[in-house]
């Protein structure tokens, strides 16, 4: 598949995904949250490439969350120049994790936590009413393994959510998009990589799930769309329901 034709295929499923939940709307102003990866710079890049071309007219800002004792970088100097260049408001905020070894949560689930709430502060701060962010689809099936595994539930990562009383809502504008298909856009477009990563980012079991979604795959090569589309397709007749005690 050449250059051009991954880009446009991405751009339509974008598009596709935006107009179908309703993600994006004539007035909208809309904080991206920018870590640094391949993802959120390829969501950065098609929102920039669908607010310059759909018939609907929206704000972008984009926020970066810093943690300063964290050991992980990410280049900056090449956010506030993509941002510069597009007409994208940049904000760069900072935290401080303050992660105990000894404490029975991850890293991970604590640094999270405390960006997401960061960037909701920051979306407020600047009047945004959504927030972006760049999960896809092999996230949302991810999600939807682990939260069934280790939490007894059939959830995930839905495209929109209302959140803050409906103050925000937040949009996944590449719920559609598949983790290869950003991996060549992200080529295509020369994405830098971050600059150090986080050396808690093989801590997760999330790498365990992808494997296992790798070995779904050899039964049905399909099974990674099907998945995804079977969030869409509950049979509520033939779903277990919790009995009155």
């Amino acid at each position: 598949m050449s250059s051009l034709s991954i880009i446009k295929k991405l751009e339509g499923k974008v598009n596709k995904t935006i107009f179908n939940y309703s993600l994006i709307e004539n007035g909208d102003r809309v904080m991206v949250g920018l870590s640094g990866g391949k993802d959120s710079y390829s969501l950065l890049d098609l929102l920039i490439s669908r607010r310059n071309n759909l018939p609907i007219k929206f704000e972008i800002h984009a926020c970066h969350i810093m943690a300063t004792d964290m050991d992980y970088k990410a280049d900056i100097s090449f956010m506030k120049n993509i941002c510069q260049d597009n007409n994208v408001n940049f904000h760069l905020k900072e935290i401080t994790v303050d992660y105990n070894p000894n404490n029975r949560k991850p890293a991970c689930f604590i640094c999270s936590w405390k960006r997401r709430k960061m960037l909701f502060s920051t979306t407020r701060e600047n009047n945004c009413n959504k927030l972006a962010l760049g999960h896809h689809l092999d996230d949302a099936i991810e999600t939807l393994l682990m939260n069934m595994i280790n939490h007894s539930s059939i959830s995930s990562i839905p495209p929109i959510l209302s959140m803050l009383n409906g103050d925000i809502k937040l949009i996944r504008p590449l719920s559609t998009c598949k983790d290869n298909e950003l991996e060549k856009y992200a080529a295509i477009k020369e994405f830098p990589t971050e600059i150090k990563k986080c050396i808690y980012e093989k801590d997760t079991h999330r790498n365990s799930i992808r494997e296992l979604i790798n070995n779904m795959e050899l039964i049905n090569k399909d099974a990674r769309q099907n998945i995804y589309n079977s969030m869409q397709n509950i049979i509520d007749e033939y779903i277990i329901k919790k009995q009155n005690t």
